[in-house]
């Protein structure tokens, strides 16, 4: 049986972009929002996307939304990442948390910034404790490219966590959203892979592109 997911602050691109995709792969998805009608609209959005032979998916408020699944996405703003955390971290005890977040600094996003704790998903295992899995990935994946859920993407993801078999579960979500997910080592490795970030909207500017991601070279890959 497959998990369900909650995206925590999922109304945005990349988190309602990762749902729809997670919904068309046959898993029940749950958006979540501090604003309830807000997830509810989202919600109710893209299920005009979602095939009628699929879950359908649901809108809730963030509490809700982490109490009610196996594995919560987190998908705020750095400057919403610690309190979110704070107010949910009790109903993510047990499950994984995949921290999606980059700590940028608008408005110069396309600098890096290192935050006081190396990386948002250093600093969510340090707030949410031993008894959370933090798993951190999606990091470098353009919100653009996601909301096309019947065309794969491109581009790797990489993942980090200290939890092998957790990382293994979230190597699975990646593939299911039609990506293509590789084991980057321990999650203190998220300070490299966050920094990515702002160098792929960097390059965006610069080369004057829609979108921009991260193949990883000399690996042999299965054919689909």
């Amino acid at each position: 049986m497959l998990p369900t997911i909650s995206i925590i602050g999922g109304t945005g691109a990349e988190g309602s972009g990762l749902a729809l995709r997670w919904a068309y792969s046959g898993y029940s998805v749950t958006i979540g929002s501090r604003s309830l009608d807000k997830a509810l609209g989202k919600a109710a959005e893209l299920n005009l996307k979602v095939p009628d032979t699929k879950p359908q998916l649901v809108g809730q408020d963030n509490l809700v939304a982490a109490k009610g699944c196996q594995i919560a996405v987190l998908t705020v703003p750095y400057n919403a990442h610690r309190e979110t955390l704070l107010d949910l971290k009790e109903d993510l005890h047990g499950k994984i948390l995949v921290d999606v977040t980059v700590p940028l600094m608008p408005p110069k996003v396309d600098q890096v910034h290192i935050p006081a704790g190396d990386a948002a998903g250093l600093e969510a295992q340090e707030i949410l404790g031993p008894d959370v899995r933090v798993v951190s990935a999606f990091q470098n994946i353009s919100a653009a490219h996601l909301q096309e859920p019947e065309r794969d993407i491109d581009c790797d993801v990489l993942v980090c966590g200290n939890d092998t078999l957790a990382c293994e579960e979230v190597i699975s979500l990646v593939e299911a959203a039609g990506m293509s997910g590789l084991h980057a080592g321990s999650l203190v490795n998220a300070i490299a892979i966050e920094s990515l970030t702002p160098v792929l909207i960097s390059l965006k500017k610069l080369y004057k592109i829609r979108d921009a991601g991260i193949r990883v070279t000399g690996i042999t890959r299965s054919e689909k």
